[in-house]
């Protein structure tokens, strides 16, 4: 009777089970060994082969996996780009907020600016971080503090040159994507493209249309209109 209650109640158990050989286990009284030993998992050689490149040295990053060198040095051209350029936009927003210039809607502008590259630069040193690569801060180019044009005039000038920042940046971007790409590198190329080149895309449109309103207005009174409108612009986005 005990072997048959056996037999019936293992026919309720997943296919994985051979039913003749749990039976047959039960019959010499050792079902719970036979099953432990069916549902054992024998060790995978991939894992084992992981282990062994897990790194002991205090020296090594644990997180690093298939992060290639180039990626690592991509990223730290790349946050050199982005200090550059905030460090540029930090020497316009100074020279508009010159007592004899005062154009505070463009101040507050570049100052803004020079903060989001600056964020655009640590965002890249976290993520640095997180890959197991090395962040390696590289020198800083001293900026001009003069933007003032003799045709252009200042605002136009400064805005031209913001434009043609926005678009370098979005050069090197596209660089840096196209490194992750031949390394093979997708989580890497999907962070460029969400975190970077549909902003960078937005910035580029939006400076284009400062400049083109610019170039409309001269380098008179209308400058001074298009400065209040850029300040009031900027109100509204922080009120929103």
């Amino acid at each position: 009777m005990l072997l048959r209650s056996s037999s019936s109640a293992l026919s309720l158990l997943p296919p994985p089970y051979d039913n003749s050989s749990s039976a047959s286990a039960v019959a010499i009284g050792g079902g719970g060994a036979a099953r432990s030993s069916a549902a054992r998992i024998p060790p995978f050689e991939e894992v084992k082969h992981e282990l062994a490149l897990v790194p002991t040295a205090a020296d090594k990053s644990l997180a690093r996996h298939k992060y290639a060198d180039e990626c690592e040095i991509a990223i730290n051209e790349q946050i050199n780009i982005e200090y550059n350029v905030s460090y540029v936009y930090h020497a316009m927003f100074a020279y508009f907020d010159r007592d004899n210039v005062a154009l505070k809607g463009l101040a507050k502008f570049f100052k803004e600016s020079s903060e989001e590259e600056r964020g655009h630069a640590e965002k890249l040193m976290k993520y640095q971080n997180k890959r197991g690569g090395r962040v390696k801060l590289q020198s800083i180019l001293m900026p001009v503090s003069e933007f003032d044009h003799p045709e252009k005039g200042d605002a136009l000038y400064a805005m031209e040159l913001a434009l043609s920042l926005e678009k370098l940046t979005n050069e090197k971007l596209l660089n840096l994507h196209g490194v992750a790409q031949k390394s093979k590198d997708i989580q890497m190329a999907d962070f460029v493209e969400t975190e970077y080149l549909g902003e960078q895309v937005e910035a580029i449109k939006k400076i284009s249309e400062y400049v083109a309103q610019l170039r409309r207005v001269g380098k008179g009174h209308g400058v001074w209109h298009f400065d209040q409108m850029l300040l009031r612009e900027e109100e509204e986005v922080v009120v929103a």
